[in-house]
């Protein structure tokens, strides 16, 4: 991924340089040890959520939709957990695109990986379906370092950090595919690739249906199920969690979902859904809760995000 002289002449131009500078501090936190590496992370959390920021408020909102068994004191705590991982994931990205493999290999495991070779074998490809969770970009090179995947991204308008990306992601075998790129990702599997895919943010294009998740209508991609049945390819379960302790990472690889898919793509994605929940409430704390999930596709539905007082520290 060579870049041209007349590409380094843009790349290299001063509104980048602030792009150039960030990843050149990411860079070189990846060097440090990786007990201080979160740490550095937990209190990058802890500065972001004493800031005057929307997704503050956004997050505290989205605890109190799905876990309203929780008491205030209780969320409040979650709350300040959650930005310290966070702060964590940012952190996470050094390593993420710069820890050398047997590095990373040393700070996690994969458990099912017999899985997605037995998926690979029978020549369609293989759907590596996951979540938004703080590990999402760490989780991404924990098994790609172990055998190539294809990443759906959604593409930067920076085009110094889109460059960077492109290189760190492709680094180790596998493509990245635009996340609008169905084209592109049918033909991965149809070519027997591995393609990470995690349709559970906010969708409100062609063919989005209202799907309950936390028990709250969400407006959902239900194309996951309509690209499985056109190529064929196994659909797994794939996520990913921070050990306690700044022990690293466990990623699990689950066995492809059975009669997946089936002739309602609505009741996958709510099938979907369930596994996700199910995730949260194992490791609260680490999904990503500053998505406001629960815009609705039109006026019809309750404005969740409406102004809410700010939240004290």
């Amino acid at each position: 991924m060579a870049a041209c002289p007349a590409r380094w002449s843009r790349l290299l131009a001063p509104r980048y340089w602030p792009t150039w500078t960030g990843l050149g501090v990411l860079r070189l936190l990846s060097l440090l040890p990786y007990p201080l590496l979160l740490g550095i992370g937990a209190g990058l959390g802890a500065v972001l959520r004493r800031l005057p920021v929307r997704f503050v408020r956004i997050a505290r909102r989205n605890i109190e939709l799905c876990l309203p068994e929780l008491d205030p004191a209780a969320r409040a705590a979650l709350l300040r957990r959650h930005f310290a991982s966070l702060g964590m994931a940012v952190i996470e990205m050094a390593l993420a695109w710069w820890c050398p493999p047997p590095r990373l290999e040393r700070m996690s495991e994969v458990q099912g990986l017999e899985h997605l070779q037995e998926a690979l074998a029978r020549g369609r490809g293989a759907i590596l379906l996951t979540a938004h969770f703080t590990t999402l970009e760490i989780g991404g090179r924990i098994l790609s370092v172990r055998t190539p995947i294809d990443v759906l991204y959604r593409p930067t308008k920076n085009e110094a950090l889109a460059y960077v990306l492109g290189r760190c992601r492709s680094r180790d075998g596998g493509h990245s595919i635009p996340y609008d790129d169905v084209r592109g990702m049918i033909a991965a599997l149809k070519n027997n690739e591995v393609v990470w895919y995690a349709p559970d943010q906010s969708y409100r294009k062609k063919g989005a249906e209202m799907v309950p998740m936390f028990g709250i209508p969400a407006a959902t991609n239900t194309s996951t199920s309509r690209i499985a049945r056109m190529t064929g390819a196994a659909v797994l379960p794939y996520f990913v969690e921070r050990l306690p302790g700044r022990r690293g990472y466990r990623a699990v690889i689950h066995p492809p979902l059975e009669n997946f898919p089936s002739e309602c793509p609505k009741s996958d994605a709510e099938r979907f859904h369930h596994l996700i929940e199910a995730r949260v409430r194992a490791v609260p704390d680490q999904y990503l809760w500053i998505h406001r999930r629960f815009k609705g596709l039109s006026a019809d539905y309750p404005n969740y995000y409406g102004r809410q007082p700010a939240l004290q520290p």
